[in-house]
């Protein structure tokens, strides 16, 4: 096997947290916020679909600036534009299908073949698509670029599983969790890490749209009628504990590196 080539120095640290459990956690709960606070903003808020759409990407464009002129992972920086490419991609997806009349089938396969791509001109480039290695400009590029593909195909991938092919919130959530879960155990009889991980990164997209659909919609659409407010809010609640639980045990690790 060909050694991996040693990207050019540029002084930056991995730019992207470790894959914990914390990590799974709030990854999903982003998932869910993309949902349910982009309708809670354009429904309940009164925004409207535009202006929503032009604010998030506003944001998203602020905090992918920030991200990018970062040269290690910083928790709260990454994570909150993890959570604004969620909101931004599910918008994509929302208005390619209510805005423009596009099918799911259609949009689930566009995305999944531009994934693809990504996937594919990444590798010719890198040799790499490990999220370990993400320590040059050009690869945090292709790992944005892949993640909020990731979040647009997930969300076609599962209005077309809910709704299109009928299987509701409760059962798709079930489905989606099922795949998560047979990902994780390929991964653990010793399946490829970079492909099982990528694998399960674009699975949870649908499983925390179903889940944000269950929790919110009305219990006569099949929900548990918890309304987009509340979930977000106990979402986005745990999702900033954990983000600063982590922010806080990064930088007692810096002051202790300087101490020595």
């Amino acid at each position: 096997m060909n050694p991996l080539p040693m990207p050019r120095s540029t002084g930056w640290l991995n730019k992207v947290p470790e894959v914990t459990l914390a990590f799974w956690i709030i990854k999903i709960m982003s998932t869910t916020v993309g949902e349910t606070g982009a309708d809670f903003l354009a429904v309940n808020a009164g925004w409207g679909q535009g202006v929503t759409r032009s604010v998030m990407a506003a944001l998203l464009a602020a905090a992918l600036f920030a991200q990018l002129r970062t040269r290690r992972y910083t928790p709260w920086i990454y994570w909150l534009t993890v959570v604004l490419v969620s909101v931004v991609g599910t918008q994509i997806t929302d208005l390619l299908t209510d805005g423009l009349g596009v099918s799911l089938y259609v949009s689930t396969s566009v995305f999944a073949i531009a994934l693809a791509a990504i996937f594919l001109v990444w590798y010719r480039v890198e040799r790499t698509l490990s999220i370990h290695d993400i320590v040059t400009r050009r690869r945090e590029l292709f790992y944005w670029a892949a993640i909020l593909c990731t979040f647009a195909l997930g969300t076609a991938a599962g209005d077309l599983a809910t709704e299109a092919l009928g299987l509701g919130f409760s059962f798709g959530a079930l489905a989606f969790g099922a795949l998560i879960g047979v990902t994780y155990a390929v991964w653990r009889m010793g399946g490829n890490a970079v492909l099982t991980f990528w694998i399960a990164y674009i699975l949870t997209r649908p499983f925390g749209a179903a889940l944000g659909d269950l929790l919110t919609q009305a219990k006569s659409y099949g929900g548990l009628g918890m309304g987009a407010m509340w979930t977000s809010a106990l979402f986005l609640s745990v999702i900033v504990m954990l983000v600063a639980i982590a922010q806080v045990g990064m930088n007692n690790s810096r002051s202790a590196q300087v101490a020595e």
